[in-house]
């Protein structure tokens, strides 16, 4: 007969107690790697995060406007006198550039028409054509009209205000007639050249001259003469003789009486 008593005590199969020290390193251990899986776990949300994260949009910075293709006839002219800087196109609308045109008109050939309103000057050609310049003309209460003739022309001509400018602006006193007037230069009112307009052989005080203020050119912005870019009023000057006759359309909205 089996001692049942005795395989019982050598084979105890009877569950640890809960104070077993077998029991406690296993809940220790369990809790390591229970810490670790979280720590992995959390390095991987914040790593994923860094990754993810999305990246602002791309700031677009417009690309600058191309350099308009300056005209060859609005090139520097280093050889002049006082060597004249090339026009800032972007400063002048190209309907203002110097340019051929259909100008059906009873002006005889060879006269110059100024057209105040529209701020051309035409230089009127055979075959119904002319040569057109824009232009700056007189501001409110100064621009002069009527028919005349260009009696000489300078180049880089002396600027002489006339008396009742200088009234009007006492700081131009120092260029009077007595004192000489300004002498030329790239400053002087009038530019590269100058024509003198006379009418019934006196002078009217308008000129038809140069200047450098390409932003001017369209505009009614001077004390009443006409002013071409430099670059123009030398073209013109080539082209018209003493004496060339010239008519000046009337603007009713900057005129003065004559």
């Amino acid at each position: 007969m089996i001692n049942l008593k005795k395989r019982r005590s050598g084979t105890d199969m009877r569950p640890l107690p809960a104070s077993s020290p077998h029991q406690g390193s296993l809940a220790h251990v369990g809790s390591k790697v229970h810490r670790r899986a979280f720590l992995i776990g959390a390095a991987t949300v914040a790593l994923s995060g860094c990754v993810g994260t999305p990246t602002p949009a791309p700031i677009i910075v417009p690309e600058p406007e191309p350099e308009p293709i300056r005209p060859a006839m609005y090139q520097a002219l280093p050889n002049e006198r006082f060597p004249i800087p090339a026009v800032n196109v972007r400063k002048l609308e190209p309907h203002l550039w110097r340019q051929v045109v259909d100008y059906p008109t009873q002006e005889r050939v060879g006269t110059l028409v100024v057209d105040t309103p529209a701020k051309y000057l035409y230089l009127v050609r055979e075959g119904g054509k002319a040569m057109r310049y824009g232009i700056g003309v007189g501001r409110d209460g100064f621009s002069w009209s009527g028919r005349a003739v260009i009696a000489y022309k300078r180049k880089w001509p002396t600027w002489t205000p006339p008396a009742e400018m200088i009234e009007r602006q006492p700081e131009l006193a120092p260029y009077s007639a007595a004192n000489g007037g300004m002498p030329p230069s790239l400053d002087n009112p009038l530019g590269a050249r100058a024509l003198y307009i006379f009418q019934d052989g006196r002078d009217t005080l308008y000129r038809v001259h140069g200047t450098n203020q390409a932003w001017s050119i369209g505009r009614a912005v001077s004390s009443g003469c006409i002013r071409l870019l430099n670059q123009d009023v030398i073209d013109l000057y080539g082209r018209v003789p003493d004496g060339t006759p010239i008519v000046v359309i009337p603007d009713q909205s900057t005129a003065i009486s004559t």
